[in-house]
């Protein structure tokens, strides 16, 4: 009858919607890296506050500057350039010149998500991008550690330096972990890497505290806990053979397990769900192709990390993955031949 009203809503797919939306799985992930960071900066102090607080500050005024008209303060909102900024900044050295750590935010929304079409379209982990970029750029200041409690005042006139101009760090750099094992053969006490008492990116600081936080973003279901334990299984298996073939010449699986950005990149990083496999089969093979990469580069490459290479690379074959373990859709199964009469 003209008039009346059923009562009844018209709507497409998805019908059931869960209650968490972009911004809420983002501010999760940033309150997961709420103790890490809190780590790095009682470990380096005021050093590590600049240096994120740059990438931070590189990342939300890029956003800020491409977001549409009218939209400025809606799309910096979605916390998403924050989280990016903090990740990035936690894959840097305490000593990073602040000015490069913004030009790396800068690359990592710009380069990392912008040109793709916004968050949701880009192909590779936005603040690995900025790594990237800063990997490429300044590859002196970005491989120069400072040790644990390093509070000199070498390291803030580092943090501080002006652009092309070199800070004097050279009295307090010392070798992370992976790069005393890769380079001398040294190894590190596994405790020493539980709790971060280590030279090494921002980050590194503790194994302990990032697994607290993936628990943490497990319960709130912010990843596909298959992507972690895909690429720690692969690491400990394939660093465990080499081991085993030769243990005087590799190092432990336990060591490469929690030395160097391997948990941080495991959980915060690989586990974009835009940059990720979406099909389960191909979650695991996304996964333990980073692990195997991991393992490949620091064994036998040039670099003593290969984290942001491994994570950066399966980005790039997620889209060749997603269309091999395509799922078949609801009512579409196989087609079965009728028997002739």
């Amino acid at each position: 009858m003209p008039g009346l009203d059923t009562g009844l809503v018209l709507r497409t797919s998805p019908h059931d919607r869960g209650g968490a939306d972009t911004p809420a799985i983002m501010r999760d992930v940033v309150l997961a890296l709420v103790p890490i960071t809190l780590a790095a900066v009682f470990y380096f102090g005021v050093a590590a506050v600049l240096v994120i607080g740059g990438a931070v500050a590189g990342c939300v005024a890029t956003e800020a500057f491409f977001a549409p008209r009218g939209r400025r303060f809606g799309s910096v909102k979605d916390y998403s350039a924050l989280l990016t900024g903090l990740l990035l900044g936690l894959t840097l050295p305490p000593s990073f010149p602040i000015w490069m750590a913004f030009l790396g935010g800068v690359a990592a929304v710009g380069m990392g998500k912008v040109v793709w079409g916004g968050l949701g379209h880009n192909l590779f982990n936005p603040a690995l991008v900025g790594r990237a970029f800063l990997q490429a750029a300044f590859p002196t200041a970005i491989t120069t550690w400072s040790p644990q409690g390093s509070r000199e005042l070498a390291v803030y006139a580092s943090n501080l330096a002006v652009p092309f101009m070199k800070a004097p760090v050279d009295a307090i750099t010392t070798a992370t972990p992976l790069g005393l094992m890769k380079f001398q053969g040294t190894g590190t006490p596994l405790w020493n890497l539980v709790i971060g008492d280590t030279p090494g990116s921002l980050g590194e600081t503790s194994a302990l505290l990032i697994l607290l936080g993936g628990i943490y973003l497990l319960r709130k279901r912010a990843f596909d806990w298959r992507i972690p334990a895909g690429i720690l299984l692969a690491v400990a298996v394939f660093a465990g053979i080499a081991w085993a073939v030769a243990p005087a010449t590799y190092p432990s699986p336990w060591f490469m397990l929690g030395s160097g950005g391997l948990m941080l990149g495991a959980i915060f990083m690989a586990t974009d769900p835009v940059t990720s496999p979406m099909a389960p089969m191909g979650v695991w093979i996304y996964a333990a192709g980073i692990g195997a990469l991991v393992v490949l580069i620091r064994l036998w490459g040039g670099l003593p990390e290969g984290v942001m290479y491994a994570v950066l690379l399966m980005n790039a074959a997620t889209p060749l993955i997603n269309r091999a373990f395509r799922p078949t859709p609801f009512g579409r199964g196989r087609k079965v031949k009728e028997d002739s009469p």
